[in-house]
């Protein structure tokens, strides 16, 4: 990947992901074309924008502080640019958690229906985890993926810095033999990360079936992220990996880790990518 020395001019995310309500349980928002790859809105940017709707519908202006714990998404239709609505509904409203269901749509066709769950992520410290051992900090040789070429498709690069560590990252000089295993480090470029943008680091990576060669774009047919800690300041760390491909399907496992070593998202995805 060559070097690019672009300005950055972005849509910020916190406006990237503004919905406005139309007193209905329905709200209409507007996908922006600093946050998406290959020209099509990122999976991780519409979860955001699904989830800040499903907190808005249920906890307005944040009055009782709810988080997002948990969202489970499919993807019927890829969106385009522009408009967008997004209709919630609750699917039961507890003490402990309400769950959500939000559908967005564009031309009367839902695009992407998930369910969200909503309640207070917990601050205490865990009991036990079994965590990647990656840096707090990108490692000297990582590749800022927005200053290379790549960034003309994969825009969201520019949108928020992305770090990716060539170590095993194979693709990178047409190698195929690489474990489907990738390390990268990601932070908003105007604001510290929250759980939201939590869920669009669960979905930063590159395909893990770049290292088998299959560079084409890789659609997300589903997938379910779990928040599990509001992120601290500074950046977001993330390891990828894949447990099976089998004929054009594939799976993916992000595990995002922030700056203090807290997990604060767990996300898995099942999509497609062109036959081997």
């Amino acid at each position: 990947m060559r070097l690019r020395t672009d300005p950055v001019r972005v849509t910020p995310f916190s406006i990237a992901t503004t919905v406005r309500p139309m007193g209905d349980g329905s709200f209409t928002g507007e996908l922006a074309a600093d946050w998406t790859i290959g020209g099509k809105p990122h999976g991780g940017y519409l979860l955001a924008l699904m989830t800040r709707t499903a907190l808005s519908a249920v906890d307005p202006g944040g009055a009782n502080g709810l988080d997002p714990l948990s969202v489970s998404a499919d993807f019927l239709h890829t969106p385009e640019l522009g408009p967008v609505l997004v209709r919630t509904s609750v699917a039961k409203a507890g003490r402990t958690v309400t769950v959500v269901q939000a559908e967005l749509l564009q031309r009367g066709r839902t695009c992407v229906h998930a369910m969200i769950t909503v309640g207070r992520l917990p601050d205490a410290v865990p009991a036990w985890s079994d965590l990647p051992d990656l840096p707090a900090d990108p490692p000297a040789r990582a590749i800022d993926v927005g200053a290379t070429d790549a960034a003309k498709s994969f825009r969201m690069a520019k949108a928020c810095q992305v770090m990716l560590d060539p170590e095993g990252a194979g693709f990178l000089s047409g190698h195929t033999g690489d474990p489907l295993r990738l390390r990268l480090w990601v932070r908003p470029r105007d604001s510290q990360p929250d759980p939201l943008f939590a869920l669009v680091a669960g979905d930063i990576s590159m395909p893990v079936t770049f290292n088998l060669g299959r560079l084409s774009w890789s659609p997300t047919v589903q997938l379910t992220a779990l928040l599990r800690a509001r992120p601290s300041a500074g950046w977001l760390r993330l390891q990828v990996d894949s447990r099976a491909v089998l004929g054009q399907w594939f799976d993916e496992d992000a595990t995002v880790i922030d700056s203090s070593g807290k997990l604060v998202c767990q996300a898995r995805q099942l999509a497609l990518t062109s036959a081997g």
